[in-house]
């Protein structure tokens, strides 16, 4: 392996002591950013060549050159290793020179590392972001097949985790899914913070060579360019936006993954979960352990505690650029793949569980589901909302001590409660009743329900097209 010349060593009269230069080499880790530098490196070549610094004849040796670099990279296994690079910007110069010469040294006119790592750091994260949104559609569309799978199954909805109210299954999907459209939300937002070009503002003061920036910025499809060179370069609230944005995607997973967790013990046993998401124990051959939605959870905490850094890092750093901030390239795209990954196997978990359907609905009947109902029943009879659950709760403490649900109850008992229930109590007390009772927007009724899961069927179609 040979060794690249720095790009700074003028200044020095002595090499830096190897412990400090692995310290200080980010090639190891920033080589993924080698295909958006490239791009980059040829929309700044033309910025050079319309401003008068190369000829054309420059501008063609230098593109052509970085067009093979790239070729080379994609066919050679190899290729980032036959040279040790401080960074992934120096071994493009670096490879660049040996390939065309001392014309390649031009390429570095008018901008500084600062700029330039910018640039290519923007460019790459504005692609994952919309390769993290589509991974987000893509567990949507899962999260729609599992509730027109089970458009029927009904589910006890918990507060405090104790048995609250029923609601559909289809409900509950669409719960995650309107999660995940927030989601997808903020990483457009975030995209087109992103989506700013900061080439052309060099270490922190700009640049003194003619170069049509918003030309750059429309060669590579910036919206625009950065107003302030300072705080082009020293910006990392993109990045700290992202792993933010991300975090809050990957909490919601955490949340999906724990209610599924739940669900499928024996103790609930609304969900049976297949093999292909499951392992078993070493000691005892009755297990079947739900690592993957247990491995969604804790890898939660591991995208929290980048964005925690990226916040970290960058709370004491005076203007401009500082070293510290080499630092947010492995934060964020370790938060990628952790993203992508935690995406593509919460999509696997949805489609290889099973949903028990009978057993949750005996669960939605069972543990006074149906209070809230007798309570409205009461209110349409007259009863002030508050004299009604008064009195709700007091039919509930005699049902449990007789052991039996409300709608088990006889009229004459519960009339001792209060002299406006009457027969048609039983039907407002029933599961279907229950269900369709919720019926102004976002309730989970069927009619509402299969509205919402319509509705979402068509956003996500429209937006395919």
């Amino acid at each position: 392996m040979t060794q690249t010349k720095n790009l700074w060593g003028g200044r020095f009269t002595e090499g830096a002591d190897q412990t400090f230069a692995e310290f200080n080499n980010s090639f190891g880790f920033d080589r993924r950013l080698f295909g958006a530098d490239i791009r980059a490196s040829i929309a700044h070549c033309d910025g050079l060549f319309h401003a008068g610094v190369l000829t054309r004849l420059e501008a063609e040796r230098i593109k052509n050159g970085l067009t093979t670099l790239l070729k080379r990279a994609d066919f050679d296994k190899n290729y980032f290793d036959e040279i040790s690079a401080e960074d992934v910007h120096s071994f493009i110069e670096s490879r660049l020179i040996q390939l065309v010469g001392d014309t390649g040294r031009k390429l570095h006119t008018g901008r500084s590392r600062n700029d330039q790592v910018a640039t290519a750091f923007r460019l790459w994260l504005r692609e994952e972001i919309t390769d993290t949104s589509k991974l987000a559609r893509q567990l949507q569309t899962s999260l729609l097949d599992l509730a027109e799978k089970n458009r029927g199954a009904v589910l006890p909805g918990y507060t405090h985790l104790q048995r609250a109210q029923p609601v559909l299954w289809a409900h509950w999907c669409l719960a995650y899914f309107e999660m995940l459209v927030r989601d997808r939300e903020r990483l457009d937002e975030v995209w087109r913070r992103v989506n700013v070009l900061p080439l052309g503002s060099a270490a922190l003061a700009g640049t003194s060579y003619e170069i049509d920036r918003e030309a750059v910025a429309r060669d590579l499809g910036f919206d625009g360019v950065t107003a302030n060179s300072l705080d082009a370069v020293s910006d990392r609230d993109f990045a700290i936006e992202f792993t933010g944005a991300c975090s809050i995607l990957m909490m919601h997973l955490s949340r999906l993954a724990e209610d599924l967790i739940i669900y499928a013990t024996n103790e609930f046993g609304f969900v049976e979960l297949g093999d292909a998401i499951s392992t078993g124990s070493s000691l005892m051959p009755q297990k079947k352990n739900p690592d993957a939605m247990e491995l969604i959870r804790g890898k939660s905490a591991r995208v929290f505690g980048h964005h925690a850094a990226l916040l970290t890092m960058m709370k004491g750093l005076p203007l401009a650029y500082n070293k510290d901030m080499q630092e947010d390239k492995e934060a964020v795209f370790d938060t990628v793949d952790t993203v992508s990954l935690t995406l593509r196997v919460t999509e696997i978990v949805l489609r290889n569980i099973t949903i028990n359907a009978e057993k949750s609905r005996l669960a939605a009947a069972k543990g006074y589901l149906n209070a809230t109902e007798l309570a409205d029943y009461l209110v349409q009879k007259g009863e002030p909302f508050r004299i009604a659950h008064d009195t709700v709760g007091r039919v509930v403490l005699f049902a449990i001590s007789k052991g039996r649900e409300l709608n088990e109850l006889g009229l004459e008992e519960m009339r001792e409660f209060s002299e406006k229930i009457e027969i048609d109590v039983f039907d407002a007390l029933s599961l279907e009743k229950t269900l369709a009772s919720k019926n102004q927007i976002g309730g989970t009724s069927p009619e509402r329900v299969f509205e919402a899961l319509d509705a979402a069927k068509r956003d996500l179609e429209i937006e395919a097209n």
